[in-house]
């Protein structure tokens, strides 16, 4: 388990949240990655917005998702993905150099735009430069909602018992 790091715990250096959001908009700038505020209609990602604001420290709370797919809330730097009847929550970021994941089409898994590592829906490694699967976030189950708990990471090497685990089967 990986506690992700606060934006308070470096004052001297840029966060992770803000270098993702520049370098996001600096990609879309160029074309690279497209419009990141408004998916296209019909395409592989729907936009997701927790269902309360997030206060410090506390889990974030999301629709259950109605069908297969993958749903992004950039706020908070969360992937949920529905596969089947199974509910995943990712670190947006890519585990090999911090890149925003891309949703491949028809719920075929993901793919980091920088240098084109694969991962299942399930945030398993298939291809590419990166060395692990995709950092799943404990996630769990409280009625017809989904909580999330977005400051702690689980890496596959790292805590394998864990990462197996995080998941939500509805």
């Amino acid at each position: 388990m990986t506690t992700r790091p606060t934006a308070d715990a470096c004052t001297a250096c840029t966060s992770r949240r803000a270098f993702l959001r520049e370098t996001a908009s600096v990609l879309a700038a160029f074309g690279v990655l497209g419009d990141l505020d408004a998916p296209e209609p019909g395409g592989p990602w729907r936009a997701l917005e927790a269902l309360a604001p997030r206060g410090a420290g506390s889990s974030i709370r999301y629709p259950i998702p109605p069908s297969d797919g993958v749903s992004i809330d950039k706020k908070n730097e969360v992937i949920l993905c529905r596969s089947g009847l199974e509910v995943y929550a990712f670190a947006l970021s890519c585990p090999h150099q911090n890149t925003a994941l891309r949703a491949r089409p028809k719920n075929a898994g993901f793919q980091c735009p920088k240098h084109g590592s694969r991962y299942q829906p399930d945030g398993t490694f298939i291809s590419g430069r990166a060395t692990r699967n995709m950092d799943r976030l404990p996630i769990s189950r409280d009625g017809d909602v989904l909580v999330v708990d977005a400051d702690v990471l689980f890496e596959s090497d790292k805590d394998p018992a864990r990462w197996a685990a995080a998941l939500v089967r509805l």
